[in-house]
């Protein structure tokens, strides 16, 4: 349930209202807005449906939920979560690009793309320094080094830096360069994870799982924060479907569906949910067009060479005359980049 609190609700009152949940054997997860107060409540239902929590000072209202999600729901928060990131913020009207390559492979590679998709209009840069990969021959990511690399990418360009962490051994040291910490698709039920970074207070960019349906999704984001990490960005990527004409199936229909169901910022990955270059820039635009907060593409200035994902990587050319189309759709639904 959740507990809708009266708008001169004191901090007195607030502090009464946790200590009666707590008594209870529940527990309350308070959402300050700028004009209300909301706790969303954790517990035996049927207790908490008797204990007339509507009578304590300070409650308005109490909103029964049958969402498996409280904190990540509209209930919870009627106004869109943003999430300040560099220069930009997540999840208002600009429309935020992430570019960069699938892997840190060198210096040279990260500073050449860097430098290309910065002028072009990307404000955050992308590359893994640890890689999860299906096969253990491939190549797995240069780790510490690569983290050195992209925060000399961010000294270089003023770029925001956004790289996956795949171990809760490393997400401290992660999170030390990284402004933002990628949950990728292969950990977005690694629930250990989930709760490591839920206790940080750096953004969390959770990746939708190959086979996660869109409440699962939603309910890896609830573990994140429920730990009181309210920064969570949420990412379409593609889901397998019996389709085999390209890589996954882009769910954009989730991204709609997702904006009434969540606060939370909603971006979309168009280069794997192709895995093919040709489609990158069309479903871009179409990720926008239907309400996307932010995209996430990749580049890679000599794609048939690169360690991993070459097939889905877009030149810096046709970034940069991607992102001009990209431009022209979001004026037309009222947004910009």
């Amino acid at each position: 349930m959740i507990l809708i609190l009266r708008r001169e609700a004191s901090a007195t009152e607030i502090d009464a209202i946790l200590a009666r949940l707590s008594a209870l054997g529940a527990t309350g997860h308070v959402a300050r807005g700028a004009e209300q107060v909301v706790i969303a409540v954790e517990g035996d239902k049927e207790l908490l449906a008797t204990s007339q929590l509507d009578a304590l000072p300070g409650v308005e209202r109490v909103v029964p939920t049958a969402k498996p999600y409280k904190i990540a729901s509209r209930d919870y928060r009627a106004a869109k979560t943003t999430i300040p990131i560099g220069t930009r913020v997540i999840g208002d009207k600009k429309v935020v690009v992430i570019a960069g390559p699938c892997s840190v492979e060198s210096r040279a590679q990260c500073f050449t793309i860097a430098a290309e998709v910065a002028k072009a209009g990307a404000t955050v840069f992308r590359g893994g320094a640890f890689k999860p990969r299906t096969s253990p021959y491939s190549f797995q990511g240069l780790g510490r080094e690569g983290l050195e690399i992209l925060a000399e990418v961010r000294e270089r360009t003023g770029l925001a830096i956004i790289t996956e962490v795949m171990d809760t051994r490393d997400v401290d040291l992660v999170a030390r360069t990284a402004d933002i910490l990628q949950i990728g698709a292969r950990n977005i039920q690694n629930f250990s994870l989930l709760n490591e970074v839920g206790k940080l207070r750096k953004p969390v960019f959770l990746k939708r799982g190959m086979m996660t349906t869109v409440t699962e999704l939603l309910m890896s984001a609830e573990y994140v924060l429920s730990n009181g990490n309210e920064n969570v960005i949420l990412c379409e990527r593609g889901i397998r479907t019996f389709e085999t004409a390209l890589r996954n199936t882009l769910d954009l229909s989730a991204v709609p569906l997702l904006q009434s169901l969540t606060h939370l910022p909603v971006m979309v990955d168009p280069s794997h949910g192709v895995g093919d270059w040709r489609y990158v820039i069309p479903m871009a635009r179409a990720a926008v067009a239907a309400g996307a907060d932010g995209l996430m593409i990749e580049v890679h200035h000599s794609p048939e060479t690169a360690f991993s994902d070459g097939a889905q990587s877009i030149l810096p050319r046709r970034f940069a005359e991607g992102m001009i189309e990209i431009r022209k759709v979001a004026r037309a639904v009222g947004r910009a980049i």
